[in-house]
């Protein structure tokens, strides 16, 4: 019919409303609000009428020692999210490089698509403490001159070298969204392929991986806890000497802290993801 306007049907564009909380109708809120209560309830039932719920409860929820911990773990916490940061930068740098070099094409650049690969392979494949322990440890062992043995410096490197697989692989799929038409039309228009590849395909690309990396940081976040192995005092070590009297409050202290700081992060990925879906949405029903 003229003077209709196409929608988008609605089971693809499903609830505007947050999906954990449904479509939010006063039925809906109460059978919510009582099925939470039985859930928790039972579970909170089960664990309170234990026959070692009160040594627990002294060991692992003493409100006392929780504030006394949580502020002295909470300036450790600095050495963390320095370690992040710094990470960060050089993550997406290298990730990106990688990325472009595997998905150069031609036999005349087998030997970067192959290192890249090799790279990827490897990092992906290895632990991240067993890379942080042999940078940790195996190279200060060597006693080079002029090399640093800052365990701050060498946990920092492991981290940037495991995580720009994982983030290269982002960017890969990225790339690889995007449609060659999009690089045939930068060619037409007298670009080269590394002036296409710059000012077309990877501007799409980037934006479009955006949510998945944040979610890869995410998990930065909480793997920084494990340079500590090899001697750096940040939250996690600190945490340790905190429960060193066989009380375990200071490890929720510290996973209270961890929380703070993914969990802005994770709702920021779940509004991106969204906001994607609503353009893609939106686009499809025009």
């Amino acid at each position: 019919m003229s003077g209709v306007a196409p929608s988008t049907p609605p089971e693809l564009l499903g609830s505007r409303r947050s999906r954990l909380l449904g479509r939010l109708r006063p039925s809906g809120l109460l059978i919510a609000a009582a099925s939470t209560i039985l859930v928790f309830g039972t579970i909170g039932y089960v664990i309170v009428t234990s026959p070692g719920w009160p040594r627990v409860q002294q060991s692992f929820f003493s409100g006392e020692q929780f504030l006394n911990s949580l502020p002295i773990i909470a300036v450790a916490l600095w050495k963390n999210i320095q370690l992040f940061l710094l990470a960060e930068v050089f993550i997406l740098a290298l990730a990106l490089a990688l990325a472009v070099m595997r998905s150069l094409p031609g036999p005349a650049f087998f030997p970067f698509r192959l290192t890249a690969v090799a790279y990827i392979d490897l990092f992906r494949g290895v632990p991240s403490i067993l890379v942080i322990f042999l940078l940790g440890f195996g190279i200060p062992g060597l006693r080079v001159p002029g090399l640093t043995t800052d365990p701050f410096v060498w946990g920092l490197l492991a981290l940037v070298l495991v995580w720009s697989a994982y983030v290269a692989e982002v960017y890969r799929a990225g790339i690889e969204a995007i449609h060659p038409s999009q690089e045939a039309a930068a060619r037409s228009l007298g670009l080269s392929r590394a002036q296409g590849l710059r000012f077309v395909v990877l501007p799409q690309a980037v934006r479009r991986v955006i949510p998945p990396l944040l979610n890869d940081f995410i998990g930065l976040q909480k793997d920084t806890a494990l340079v500590s192995f090899i001697g750096l005092i940040e939250v996690f070590r600190r945490t340790q000497l905190e429960a060193g009297n066989f009380n375990f409050t200071p490890y929720l202290a510290c996973g209270f802290l961890f929380l703070v700081m993914t969990i802005p992060l994770a709702r920021l990925v779940d509004w991106l993801a969204a906001r994607d879906r609503r353009r893609y949405l939106a686009g499809v029903a025009r």
